[in-house]
């Protein structure tokens, strides 16, 4: 008999079915023992004998039975399969369960997040986690069809890549092949998108991984995370605008179903949120008391640099493709720090939720912005003359954009921490708990690598 899944089960009404699943509950009443059996697509009351008396939660069981309708008086509103129940006729115990570690049908906010971690899968159960997860696909569905209606080519690019300074540090990977040399994880596909536009692709996305060896906080995961990686030729920063904020208008609308303050999204300049709110990143909230809202906003004309004290340079704002003002290239001789740049944040709820800007295709241009930012000739060279080599093969104005995924769900749900929307997310030690990674490694494979450890 083939298996149907607890939701199909109240279109069976008078036949025999076959469901598998967890055992939710147990409720023994006399002769009678009633269990909640749970799939992925709901929960269903089970009645049988003392056969069903033994079983604990979390069993994994299978169970053939006749689908009955409950009297009026015994429907539950609360379930969608609230008005059958199945009658047992064939049981078998699949897997056993062991006690839990902690329980799993709260909201597990109260819980060691340690502890959670560890046993992720088991924390994954939860109603709120399995929901996350849920609608974290549904929101990915959404923008790949939504930018596929709009004649965006979806390409993938390479995780291992060459380390260039982006803002963080480097995850480096030896290369076997290439001894001494190393490999390093994308802190985004800043270059490769930009090479795309080189080659002619003109509308290109990705839901792109991105790795970062940066201190964690709560709305910034440890190692990696999601975003969508947008790029556009023949594009003004305005035309960018306007699409991110229809595509998160309908993905606020349709998916989230939430309420948006404001539409069109405000445009706010850097100086502007700055003086009156302290930060670049305002939270525009009417009611800040109303988790339905959600008040989105622009802030654009971000200074194109920022001085670092400690190390006594212009660092970029953004990062170094980012293009100035064209009104303002002439201050970049004399005053960089009064250069302003066609940067843009979109900003939700008091958080910075994806950043991007028009971007420097000059070669010349962005050769002058590595110099200020402390780069010799050669260093430009050795990082990024692969970059200025391909713009000098007819190179079409461009600019994007990269909202985060699991930052702007976690915004729209509430959730306290980024991590809360991953499925296997690193601890705040840089831990991957349920794996236990990282790990050591064999002495034969550093060997192999032309590395050594002093870890024994």
């Amino acid at each position: 008999m083939e298996r149907t899944a607890v939701a199909g089960v109240v279109k069976n009404i008078g036949k025999q079915v076959k469901v598998c699943g967890w055992v939710n509950s147990r409720r023994n009443h006399g002769k009678l023992v009633f269990i909640d059996l749970r799939d992925r697509t709901g929960i269903l009351q089970v009645v049988g004998g003392d056969e069903l008396g033994k079983l604990s939660s979390e069993d994994v069981i299978e169970i053939i039975g006749l689908v009955k309708k409950r009297p009026a008086k015994m429907v539950n509103p609360n379930l969608e399969t609230g008005t059958v129940e199945l009658e047992l006729k064939q049981f078998t115990l699949l897997a056993q369960a062991r006690e839990l570690p902690f329980d799993i049908y709260g909201d597990g906010r109260q819980i060691n997040e340690e502890i959670r971690l560890k046993y992720r899968y088991l924390d994954l159960r939860r109603p709120r986690m399995t929901a996350n997860l849920r609608l974290r696909h549904q929101a990915i569905s959404f923008i790949r069809d939504w930018l596929n209606q709009k004649d965006f080519t979806e390409i993938e690019t390479p995780i291992l890549t060459k380390a260039t300074p982006e803002g963080a540090r480097d995850f480096l990977v030896p290369s076997r092949l290439q001894s001494g040399k190393f490999y390093a994880l994308p802190q985004s596909p800043q270059q490769y998108k930009q090479l795309l536009m080189v080659a002619g692709l003109e509308k290109y996305y990705q839901i792109a991984r991105c790795f970062r060896d940066e201190d964690p906080r709560h709305d910034r995961a440890y190692g990696e995370f999601t975003q969508l990686d947008l790029e556009m030729s023949f594009v003004t920063q305005e035309e960018i605008l306007s699409l991110i904020e229809n595509l998160f208008k309908d993905l606020t609308e349709k998916i989230l179903h939430k309420k948006i303050q404001q539409f069109p999204f405000p445009r706010l300049s850097y100086d502007q949120v700055m003086k009156k709110y302290h930060t670049d990143k305002p939270d525009l909230r009417s009611d800040k008391k109303d988790p339905d809202l959600m008040a989105y906003c622009f802030v654009i004309d971000f200074p194109l640099f920022e001085w670092k004290k400690r190390e006594n340079r212009w660092d970029a704002m953004h990062h170094p493709f980012t293009a100035p003002k064209p009104e303002d290239i002439p201050l970049l001789a004399k005053d960089p720090g009064h250069a302003k740049s066609l940067q843009h944040d979109l900003v939700l709820n008091g958080y910075e939720v994806g950043g991007g800007s028009i971007r420097i295709t000059d070669p010349k241009l962005q050769e002058q912005i590595f110099e200020i930012m402390g780069h010799d000739k050669a260093q430009i060279q050795k990082k990024f003359g692969h970059l200025l080599e391909a713009f000098r093969y007819g190179v079409p104005p461009h600019g994007g954009i990269a909202p985060g995924i699991d930052r702007t769900l976690m915004v729209a749900l509430g959730e306290p921490s980024l991590r809360e929307m991953i499925a296997f997310p690193m601890d705040s030690s840089g831990k991957t708990a349920v794996m236990d990674a990282p790990s050591a490694v064999d002495r034969d494979q550093l060997k192999e690598l032309s590395l050594t450890s002093s870890v024994k």
